[in-house]
């Protein structure tokens, strides 16, 4: 079996990786298509984020979809020839976290192509994958395997609609137009959002907001001043997903939330530096949102009900020997939103 494997910064190679045969509880998936995510070009470009290097080679990868290809002892529900997505969180449901329903803050948690971990957990840009039964999960006829390898970032977003409360009727203002602060506009349409605003640096991620149903779209590199109509009134935004993880963003977003107003955090960019007096006296609300955990079969639910259309999102598709051409395309912002690989 080949998978795609990432040995050190910018050393993507495709190699030969083993290939176990499902024990009890759990199903073999022949992995179909593949989403390229932002931590995946962590590790080509720097190794790894924050504190996280890579320690050994790994299976990059966790944005999955396929078909059962075996099932081991004791599965039900699943069986050879089921199309799938594959939810790449394990929690251990065991520690505290778990039996209090925090399952996304589980203690001992394994996520897919993860390099928290010593030894690494491998990812799923591998021809099969065998994972724990519960997390293949079935798709709707409707769906394409890249449709469904969707899933995860669309689970991303959801729980952070979910931190932010009920959207319905707000005006939202989303700062960083990737994949995450693209579905974020559609997860607030989906929820009733008023107005959705957004903001990104680069014409081209704009444009596919604008597809996908924003009210205003602005580059704020190239006209800093376009949020001023916002500022009335101490501000004009209820909620506020901020998906760049640019402090510069964030700050600049503050002075158009209206008082109380909530701010969703959902981009990793290293520390910031905030201006608490803002956050005090307009008594904002500022809320973290860390992975997902039911809403991961909610996401499937939604895209195969027809309620959620992410193949605006999907800009490229390469096959997986290709892997180094596709992870410079998704690094590039001018030419691809979301690029996908395929097995």
């Amino acid at each position: 079996m080949r998978a795609v494997v990432i040995h050190a910064p910018r050393d993507l190679r495709i190699d030969s990786f083993p290939d176990p045969a499902p024990g009890p509880g759990e199903v073999r998936v022949k992995i179909e298509a593949g989403g390229i995510c932002g931590s995946d070009l962590h590790y080509y470009h720097h190794g790894g984020f924050g504190t996280v290097r890579i320690k050994q080679p790994m299976a990059l990868g966790h944005e999955i979809a396929g078909v059962v290809a075996a099932v081991g002892a004791g599965v039900t529900g699943l069986a050879e020839g089921t199309r799938v997505a594959v939810n790449p969180s394990l929690p251990c449901g065991k520690c505290s976290y778990c039996r209090e329903g925090l399952r996304n803050q589980c203690l001992d948690m394994r996520f897919m192509g993860s390099a928290m971990r010593d030894p690494h957990v491998q990812g799923g840009f591998r021809e099969f994958v065998t994972v724990d039964a519960s997390q293949a999960v079935p798709i709707a006829p409707s769906l394409s395997p890249s449709e469904a390898a969707m899933a995860e970032p669309l689970s991303v977003c959801l729980h952070a609609a979910h931190q932010a409360g009920s959207l319905l009727g707000k005006r939202v203002l989303v700062t960083g137009c990737g994949p995450i602060g693209a579905l974020s506009i559609l997860v607030a349409r989906f929820g009733g959002a008023a107005e959705i605003v957004v903001t990104d640096v680069a014409d081209a991620p704009l444009a596919v907001a604008r597809t996908l149903g924003a009210s205003h779209a602005f580059n704020v590199g190239a006209e800093p001043s376009a949020l001023d109509p916002w500022r009335a009134g101490k501000g004009t935004f209820d909620v506020l997903f901020e998906a760049s993880g640019n402090q510069a963003a964030l700050r600049a977003a503050l002075d158009v939330m209206r008082p109380g107003g909530v701010i969703v955090q959902l981009g990793l960019g290293g520390e910031m530096t905030l201006p608490v007096n803002t956050l005090v006296t307009k008594e904002l609300q500022l809320r973290g949102t860390f992975r997902f955990d039911r809403e991961f079969e909610l996401a499937l639910r939604l895209m195969g009900e027809g309620l959620l259309d992410v193949k605006p999102l999907i800009s490229a598709t390469l096959p997986f020997e290709q892997a180094v051409t596709a992870f410079e395309l998704a690094s590039d912002r001018s030419r691809s939103m979301k690029v996908h690989l395929t097995f």
